[in-house]
């Protein structure tokens, strides 16, 4: 038919609509009006094309649909203008359009052009039939090349397909005889020997006919899919498409019969023989038939030859992997090739022999090359993950990808890894085998355990038949030995011995040890030899330990174990969050109690009566004489633990009952030190009660423990005092060391517990004193009157929390305290409806949430600032506490006027803006003090102003919100922060209406940063490359004169930015062992700290040491003692330092059911440091990254013992839970700001927006900045004094198949893999992409809008996973839907950052598909660079890394943020300038504490 459907030859059939003539003639007039209004300009040029491509809809091929959508999409992502968007659409469908027009001019020819077409049609099968047989084989490796190319380019025209179609009936016709021989063989082949017989004839004719059914049945599905879309489009109500039925596959190879990869065997050479042919050829024989039958002894039952030029079938003649499981599957699979002899090693040219495989054919050289890639894979895998057996994700990809493939293979990508992530894995668990019953399993490490989640790989899927037993154990890497202190070593050795021996007292009732029921290893029999098995029934043992066969480990148990046990578990994280929030606070216990049957007899007389109390200084409990004394009491539970408590004051009440004043101890075990206490140890805690004198049991000995005169040059010594306590309950024996406060984990120097002389008995109580005190400081008290008026009572300040708040002070208050016409908001883009998404362009965006990790759409505001003109109570409420009132003038921000967000943005955090509003507010909004200076009072520069202090600010301009405008500030205002300018000033009535008549607005002094006069000499151990060290710095606090740093390139960037320490590069182990043995310099010469130097000590132990821990054995606490974290411990014992820090990562503190946590601080205790934990999120102090740490804090006895920082930024709440749980109690944060912060959050445009634009791979190591810092952040980074040069903007290569899905991620906030489309894409190496195809219904997920398949693997459907399922070099990587459902729908991976929004936690190497895969960049395409997470990490431009690219990474990766670390350094600054102003008194030989002077006599109490 002549018209538009003419011009569709260029398209497959399959692609072309059926239209009747009249229905063109309307097309084409449709697009003559559309031309019209282009010209009369009533639409735009992209409307225009936009509205041809509408019209031309069911005419136009789908290849051209894909590309217009690919156009469009690009044009919605800002990548291209309008402009261009019109000139690509033209391109595409001009030409089709104006041969539509010439199709109408030509109805009139119709039967002529018919006629013409048919006869040429004709004469063309007919020549070609005749050339058929001659040219068949090199026309069929021609279609197989063409297969590989382009989807769009490899489409064949109109008159292709029809002549293909006569081509195969021709063939039919004319092949009867040749069909019917194969048929009747075809039954008898059941071996390799049959599969040689006339395969040219039945290859040939099979291969057309399989095609033609193919063809055929993709032809019909598509043209009914066409004529399906093409009613829906015409039709204004929208119906569902039937559901789609899932491709067909081979039933014998499992490939897609529809798949342009699959190649067709195009038959075998001539003269090729039969299998049993060739055996008896004499060519092929090494021996002549005259060997004597002696020397035949060793000549193998089966002859072996060489095989080369081979290619690898089915049934169907589909060439196949014979490594896919196919042969595991009973698939009988069909070998062609040219044998050579044994002997015979040029490779130019199993039923009965063995077969040495050379070279494939040129069709059968991608399944080998497959087979070759995944083999040395798998070996480089095996050998790195025996070497680093705690290796990450991101650590084997760069392994991988930095691996020299060998000859004839390209490079080795992350598609390479994930394609044959099945077979690395049955690798590794085969290895895994020869390991001993105690040996850690490398299947449950972090790298594979990552792999195993991302490919959805298939635990113990090898045969136990196919698996070879080794008997030679394989040697693992082994730690370094920890050197430890006697101090540390028995702290462990007790608490680890009295555990194994709990475990050895219960072995009859020991856990059976779990397994999966599924996997091959639980499926094999016991194997009667190891430990395990010989104490089975069966095998004639006791049947005590219950425990299976230890050559039956089962590997999914060992990866959930292991998952278990990840310290930096996600999903432990989020739920150790759940439960923190679930969980209240544990208030003051009640002590239950019961009476006991005693005798109580009062000594003396009553030394004191007071409202018919009677107060006695000493009683007789039967025959105990108790005066000041401590008692036990019982529970009325006869498990728990009898209560201990000091007598405080006794009396007894006119009704007769004998009393007395309670002040308890807390035992160890009730502490957060659980079970790892000394059950001697008791701490002193503020609960008090009163309770009765008959409910005591009897007298019993505390007794105080104080510090040794020389406890500073105890560590790392053998201490006999330690020893000298009973530790026998029985004896009624206890001692104290510290103070404990339960709520926040906080251990202190005990306060002094003599009683002091005084007239009321009921002031004796220190606990009492203590805790009145605290309930007066939450309860804010009013000052001095200034003016009563009628109705309100003016004051002149009020006192809350241990500060005054006076008149003229400026304020921290809520964000609720008062709004603002222009109130700053967060905006994100809105999330594109899931109805408004072409499912089939992008079929995995229906998996998106609202939620996205990274956005700061739910971040708080910062305080609201303002300046106290009054403070009142009115008259009828003054006997309220809650009652006060502040009017207060309101400071705008910059983000609260109306200029535009994204310029708001670049004004400094500090600036304020005065106005002439008031409000009046609750006190209880009130959250802190600050300071607020007119920037023309300012004596020195505004950077130096506010870094001199906390809590500054300043203004410039007054704003007035109702013109919009600025003016310049009234004089009082400009008066603010002028030295002496308070003074005199202010007399007579303000503007407000409430406001009193002052005398006087008193002169504010404001806080600043402690200095000291001598900075402490700091040792910093697993220092990397210096972020702990270089906050403190920041802070004025440390000299850091020693680190320790054992990864070179580490160590050299610590070196280039502390070129004034002394930095080893040795184990630590070995640099501590050196000099307990009293040596003072290292093999190297350098001079190493010694006992009494080191007054700080901090550093980030790592945990690998003991990560295989699950459960008590001598093992796991063998490598748990010679961990790192044992090993920094006996630094502290070692030197001694004033302050101690430890950092580790927020699941420290629940690693190992808190194991590690609670044996670090009992560890800490015992060497009479004062201590505490916590949780800190680095996003709070000032980096735009989402970083939640656990710090450990120690403080040397007579020093004070720092608190944690308030935060000074708001960040994401969701990141921001900083309450943690061990075992069932809840520890709270001291930090009181918990909802809001003085400053905003800190988001990735502040962080690099400055930023000059690079390319994907950029390796300049310096260029210029071009442009200045925008932000406040960036001013910070930048420096006082910015160089020109910007260093390490650098970021890694991208493979060519990444680049394109990256560079096809949008630039919409939000957007990761689920927004990529699925297209064939042209690569950058030239290469092709593939399409996903969608092969199985997904049961969880459903079908799509229009009746499509979801699942990529017969897994969706709850089968077991079909590696024939597996698709690789797609755009939308094929594992990611394939194991979605289980991990999230692995939101994030190639996501792209926002620029509203953070960073996700900075890891080590970033990639799209590692741990945190949100590592894309805003805009460009790429991933983030050196120098963008050195910023999101809060490192300034002048930091210095080294190394290659992924050195730096893994450098600022590792890192403490220096702004976390300085907002530390500045508490203990406080802490060290504290004690400075106190009487000095000695420390280790430097300082006398006063604990020394205290005796060691025994404290009745």
């Amino acid at each position: 038919m002549p018209g538009l459907r003419s011009v569709l030859a260029n398209g497959p059939i399959n692609d072309r609509s059926e239209l009747s003539t009249e229905e063109e003639i309307r097309v084409i007039k449709r697009l003559e009006d559309l031309k019209q209004k282009l010209e009369d300009e009533d639409v735009t040029l992209k409307g225009y094309w936009k509205e041809v491509c509408h019209v031309c809809s069911d005419l136009l091929p789908q290849s051209t649909k894909d590309q217009v959508k690919i156009t469009e999409s690009r044009f919605k992502q800002k990548l291209i203008t309008e402009e261009q968007y019109a000139n690509e659409v033209k391109d595409l469908v001009a030409c089709i359009i104006e041969k539509a027009v010439e199709g109408v001019n030509l109805v009139n020819e119709k039967n002529v052009i018919e006629d013409s077409e048919q006869s040429e049609k004709s004469d063309g099968l007919k020549n070609m039939h005749e050339t058929l047989e001659s040219d068949y084989e090199n026309a069929a490796g021609s279609n197989e090349d063409n297969m590989d190319k382009d989807e769009n380019v490899a489409r064949s025209s109109e008159s292709e397909e029809v002549q293909s179609e006569k081509e195969a009936e021709n063939l039919d016709n004319q092949g009867d005889n040749t069909t019917s021989s194969y048929s009747a063989s075809k039954k008898e082949q059941l071996t390799i020997k049959d599969a040689f017989s006339n395969i040219s004839k039945k290859r040939r004719h099979e291969d057309v006919e399989s095609k033609n059914i193919s063809n055929s049945m993709v032809d019909r599905n598509s043209k009914r899919k066409k004529s399906e879309d093409s009613q829906e489009e015409r039709t204004t109500n929208k119906e569902v498409k039937p559901p789609a039925q899932p491709p067909l596959k081979c039933k014998e190879c499992g490939q897609l019969l529809d798949n342009t990869d699959l190649v067709m065997f195009t038959g075998d050479p001539e003269n090729s023989v039969e299998e049993f042919i060739m055996l008896t050829d004499p060519h092929l024989s090494l021996f002549t038939g005259e060997e004597n039958e002696d020397n035949m002894e060793d000549i193998s039952e089966r002859p072996q030859h060489k095989i080369t030029q081979f290619s690898v079938y089915d049934r169907n003649t589909h060439l196949c992997p014979f490594d896919s499981g196919l042969i595991e599957k009973n698939k009988e699979l069909y070998f062609s090739g040219f044998v050579k002899p044994i002997y015979e090693e040029d490779p130019s040219s199993q039923a009965f022999a063995d077969y040495i495989l050379m070279e494939p054919s040129e069709s059968y050289k991608p399944f080998m090359d497959a087979m070759k890639e995944k083999i040395h894979i798998s070996k480089t895998v095996t050998e790195f993950l025996v070497n680093n057996p705690e290796a990450t994700y991101e650590d084997l990809l760069n392994r991988i990808q930095t691996t020299v493939p060998p000859q004839g293979l390209t490079s080795f990508t992350e598609e390479s890894l994930l394609r044959h992530a099945q077979f690395v894995v049955d690798q590794i668990q085969s290895y895994d085998s020869a390991a001993a019953d105690d040996e850690f399993l490398i299947i449950a490490s972090p790298c594979m355990r990552a792999l195993i989640k991302l490919a959805g790989v298939t635990l113990g899927k090898r045969r136990a038949l196919r698996r070879a037993e080794r008997e030679i154990k394989v040697k693992r890497p082994s730690f370094s030995l920890a050197t430890t202190t006697p101090l540390v070593h028995a702290v462990f050795e007790h608490f680890f011995q009295e555990q194994l021996q709990k475990d050895n007292n219960n072995k009859g009732a020991t856990v059976r040890r779990k397994r999966c029921g599924v996997c091959e290893a639980c499926q094999q029999p016991d194997c009667g030899k190891c430990i395990a098995c010989k104490d089975m029934l069966k095998f004639g043992g006791s049947s005590r330990s219950k425990q299976a066969c230890s050559k039956r480990r089962c590997p999914n148990m060992a990866v959930q174990e292991a998952e278990d046990d990840d310290a930096q578990n996600e999903e432990m994280e989020d739920d150790m969050d759940r439960k923190a929030k679930e969980t209240s606070v544990k208030t003051m216990k009640k002590h239950q109690t019961k009476k006991q049957k005693t005798v109580i007899t009062w000594v003396d007389k009553p030394h004191q009566i007071e409202n018919g109390n009677k107060y006695y200084k000493a009683v007789k409990i039967n025959d105990d004489m108790l005066n000041v004394v401590t008692v036990y009491q019982w529970h009325l539970r006869t498990s728990t633990p009898v209560y201990i408590a000091r007598v405080v004051y006794m009396w007894e009440s006119p009704s007769g009952a004998k009393m007395f004043h309670a002040h308890w101890f807390c035992r160890g075990s009730d502490t957060v030190l659980g079970e790892t206490s000394d059950p001697q140890e008791l701490y002193v805690v503020d609960e008090c009660e009163d309770s009765q004198l008959d409910f005591v049991i009897c007298k019993c000995e505390v007794m105080h423990k104080p510090v040794s005169e020389n406890w500073g040059t105890q560590g790392g010594f053998h201490n006999e005092e330690n020893e000298g306590l009973a530790h026998d309950e029985e004896k009624k024996k206890f001692f104290y060391q510290k103070w404990y406060e339960p709520q926040i984990c906080r251990f202190e120097d005990p306060p002094d517990l003599t009683i002091p002389n005084s007239k009321d008995v009921r002031q004796l109580c220190i606990s009492c004193k203590r805790m009145t005190r605290l309930r007066e400081l939450e309860i804010a008290q009013v000052g001095e009157i200034l003016e009563d008026r009628e109705k309100k009572i003016f004051y002149k300040a009020v006192s809350w929390n241990t500060r005054d708040f006076r008149v003229g002070d400026c304020v921290y208050l809520l964000p609720e305290a008062f709004s603002f016409p222009h109130k700053s908001k967060t905006q994100g883009s809105k999330m594109i409806s899931k109805k408004d998404v072409d499912e089939e362009m992008y079929p995995e965006y229906y998996r998106k949430t609202d939620y996205v990790k990274g956005s700061n759409l739910d971040v708080p505001e910062p305080f609201c600032i303002g300046k106290i003109n009054s403070i009142f109570k009115h008259n009828n409420q003054l006997g309220k506490s809650n009652s006060i009132k502040l009017i207060v003038t309101k400071f705008y921000r910059p983000e609260n006027i109306h200029i535009l967000k994204t310029a708001s943005y670049m004004q400094d955090l500090n600036l304020l803006f005065w106005s002439d509003e008031e409000v009046e507010v609750d006190f209880s909004l009130l959250q802190g003090k600050c300071y607020v200076v007119y920037s023309g009072n300012l004596t020195q520069s505004i950077h130096d102003f506010t870094l001199t202090g906390p809590d500054r600010f300043y203004f410039n301009e007054a704003y007035n919100s109702k013109t919009k405008t600025f003016e310049e500030p009234p004089s009082i205002a400009m008066s603010m922060g002028g030295q002496g300018k308070g003074k005199g000033k202010g007399k007579g009535k303000g503007k407000g209406k409430n406001k009193p008549d002052l005398e006087i607005f008193p002169e504010v002094v404001m806080e600043t940063y402690p200095a000291v006069s001598q900075k402490l000499r700091t040792l910093d151990v697993f220092a990397g490359c210096g972020g702990l060290s270089e906050g403190f710095h920041q802070a004025g606090l440390v000299d850091t004169l020693w680190a320790i740093e054992k990864e070179d390139p580490a160590a050299q960037a610590f070196r280039l930015n502390f070129p004034d320490c002394t930095v080893f590069s040795d184990d630590c182990n070995v640099l501590l062992k050196m000099v307990m043995e009293g040596q003072t310099c290292n093999e190297k010469g350098q001079r190493l700290p010694q006992k009494g130097e080191v007054e700080l000590l901090c550093g980030g132990p790592p945990c690998q040491g003991f990560s295989g821990m699950n459960r008590f054995n001598s093992r796991q606490y063998s490598l748990f003692k010679n961990s790192l974290i044992v090993s920094y411990l006996s630094y502290c014992d070692y030197y001694r330092p004033k302050y101690f820090l430890l950092e580790n990562v927020r699941n420290f503190v629940s690693f190992k059911r808190s194991m590690v946590l609670k044996l670090t601080l009992h560890c800490l205790l015992q060497m009479g440091y004062q201590c505490t934990f916590g949780v800190l999120q680095a996003g709070n102090y000032g980096v735009p990254q989402t970083r939640r740490r656990a710090i450990i804090l120690a403080a040397a006895p007579g020093e004070k013992l720092p608190y944690y920082p308030e935060p000074t930024h708001t960040f994401a709440p969701r990141a921001c839970q900083l309450s943690v749980m061990v075992d069932d109690k809840k520890f709270l944060s001291n930090a009181k700001w918990t909802t809001s912060a003085p400053y905003r959050t800190i988001t990735v445009r502040d962080a690099m927006f400055d930023l000059p634009e690079i390319k994907n791979g950029a390796k300049a190591e310096e260029i210029p900045y071009n442009g200045e810092p925008l932000s406040h952040f960036q001013k910070l980074m930048r420096g006082k004094h910015c160089s020109p040069v910007l260093r390490d903007h650098i970021c890694k290569e991208m493979s060519s198949l990444v680049e394109a899905r990256i560079r096809n991620i949008p630039l919409a906030p939000g957007s990761d893999w689920r927004d990529l489309p699925n297209l064939v894409l042209r690569l950058s190496d030239g290469s092709y992409t593939r399409k996903l195809r969608y092969t199985h219904h997904c049961k969880k997920n459903g079908r799509n809008s229009f009746g499509g398949l979801r699942g990529v693997c017969s897994c969706a459907e709850r089968k077991a996973c079909d590696p024939m399922d597996r698709q690789d070099n797609t755009l939308i990587p094929w594992c990611l839907p394939h194991t979605g459902n289980r991990h999230n729908h692995w939101a994030g991976l190639y996501g792209r950052l926002e620029w509203k929004g953070f960073f996700s936690t900075t890891v080590t190497n970033p990639e799209p598909m590692g741990k945190q895969g949100r590592v894309v960049h805003p805009e460009q395409h790429r991933v983030v660079s050196v120098r963008e997470c050195a910023r999101s990490q809060g490192f300034p431009d002048h930091y210095r890394f080294f190394g290659n690219i992924l050195d730096r990474h893994r450098q600022i990766g590792n890192a403490v943020p220096p702004p976390l670390a300085k907002a530390i350094g500045l508490e203990i600054l406080k802490c060290v300038a504290y004690e400075a102003e106190k009487t000095p008194r000695m420390h280790v030989e430097f300082e006398k504490s006063k604990h020394v002077s205290e005796s060691t006599s025994k404290e009745h109490v």
